[in-house]
């Protein structure tokens, strides 16, 4: 063997332990959610009056978060929202309420009550139209407050 193919072989077989000994590294401790507790609540009676004020970041939008769980939060949302996409949380919506489109990806959908929309990490999406459109989201991981990516 050759000396630069023996160093190549010690590098590479280095490299290769190195991964293992970080692949069985503890991953770093984070927050545990409270426990889930059982609970009724009636989504076709919530209002907007129910839910917060909009935030300066999304004006159209009310959002309440209604349960939140190792590994995933549900939120109720009333009102649009501009197209943007989240780097690290998976989303799923269904519609409760109201009707109108949404971007979904790079086409127009219709909603109606009923609509479940399947929206993976990094998949361009926003409400459109009808502000009054009540829906519930799943966001699994739960989403960080910065992983909002406006799109033009």
């Amino acid at each position: 063997m050759t000396h630069t193919a023996l160093r190549t072989a010690a590098v590479a077989s280095l490299a290769f332990v190195a991964g293992l000994a970080v692949a069985r590294l503890p991953l770093p401790a984070r927050a545990a959610s409270a426990p889930l507790q059982p609970a009724v609540i009636d989504l076709a009676a919530l209002t907007p009056d129910d839910l917060p004020t909009p935030t300066p970041a999304s004006p159209k939008l009310r959002s309440k978060l209604l349960v939140s769980a190792d590994g995933a939060t549900g939120q109720i949302q009333i009102g649009t929202v501009f197209k943007h996409y989240h780097a690290d949380a998976n989303e799923i919506q269904i519609v409760i309420s109201g009707s109108g489109t949404e971007w979904l990806g790079d086409k127009q959908v219709t909603l109606k009550p009923g609509t479940m929309l399947i929206i993976p990490a990094g998949t361009p999406h926003a409400g459109t139209t009808d502000p009054n459109l009540k829906i519930v989201a799943f966001k699994t991981p739960p989403q960080a407050a910065t992983d909002v990516h406006p799109i033009p």
